[in-house]
């Protein structure tokens, strides 16, 4: 059975960097596909286009390729690209590795489409890491138990409240929080800042019970900060948010 998610656009950016990462994500859009009628968006960015990933992607996926040159991969500029050309009443931004128990996820979108939410995450804040070794049992089946059954043995690498990885979120809701925090340049804590300046806008907030799994992969320039400065800013810009009132926030993003 695949749950009906038409009204959602899963937006997943990406730079294939490896020969795991592109492993990982065609198993995430795979996993996806057979769960959820829904529709997806990958943007792939990179000095030139090898047309391994497109060749490789179903043709219901909307691909696009944006050259970029820069070692340094912009995810949230890139969300903000994919979030503009989305039409459907909902979206997710959904990491290149990650997945859940299906329900979870269904139970995300029921939430919003209530009303009663704005934003919902398809997990409790536990974001756990498969390690190489259930990763690549995973991988052998793309069976979605075999996770629950081993999370014992899985660790949680950032604590137990996070906000990233996956998040399912009203459009309009989204497009009026200002989106993606542009300041926030390569890999740092742009999902702990959206997550505070959301609740300090006062969007309603939810979540489903349960747990995100992240198939593991080596990490590069992009896995980690990329300089000592850009991990001082970005994680300014966290707490900024944190300590801000709904005005100091509109005057920051401009909203």
């Amino acid at each position: 059975m695949k749950y009906d998610m038409k009204d959602l656009t899963v937006l997943i950016p990406i730079r294939v960097e490896s020969l795991v990462r592109l492993e990982n994500v065609l198993a995430v859009i795979r996993y996806l596909r057979k769960y959820f009628e829904t529709n997806i968006m990958v943007l792939e960015a990179d000095k030139r286009n090898n047309g391994v990933l497109c060749s490789l992607l179903p043709q219901d996926v909307d691909y696009i390729f944006v050259p970029d040159n820069d070692p340094v991969f912009y995810r949230t500029k890139y969300i903000n690209q994919m979030a503009m050309k989305t039409t459907t009443e909902f979206l997710a931004i959904w990491d290149a590795d990650v997945v859940s128990l299906p329900s979870q996820v269904y139970e995300s979108i029921i939430k919003l489409r209530s009303g009663k939410y704005d934003i919902c995450y398809p997990y409790e804040g536990i974001f756990l890491d498969t390690s190489k070794l259930i990763r690549d049992l995973y991988l052998e089946s793309e069976d979605i138990t075999i996770l629950e059954e081993l999370k014992m043995m899985m660790i949680a690498p950032y604590g137990t409240y996070m906000h990233g990885g996956a998040l399912l979120v009203n459009a309009k809701s989204y497009h009026a929080s200002g989106m993606e925090n542009l300041k926030f340049y390569g890999w740092g804590p742009e999902d702990t800042e959206r997550y505070e300046r959301w609740t300090n806008l006062g969007y309603r907030i939810g979540y489903a019970k349960g747990c995100l799994f992240h198939l593991s992969h080596p990490r590069d320039l992009n896995g980690t900060h990329n300089s000592n400065q850009q991990k001082m800013y970005s994680h300014y810009l966290k707490d900024t948010a944190i300590l801000s009132s709904k005005e100091d926030i509109r005057n920051q993003m401009n909203l």
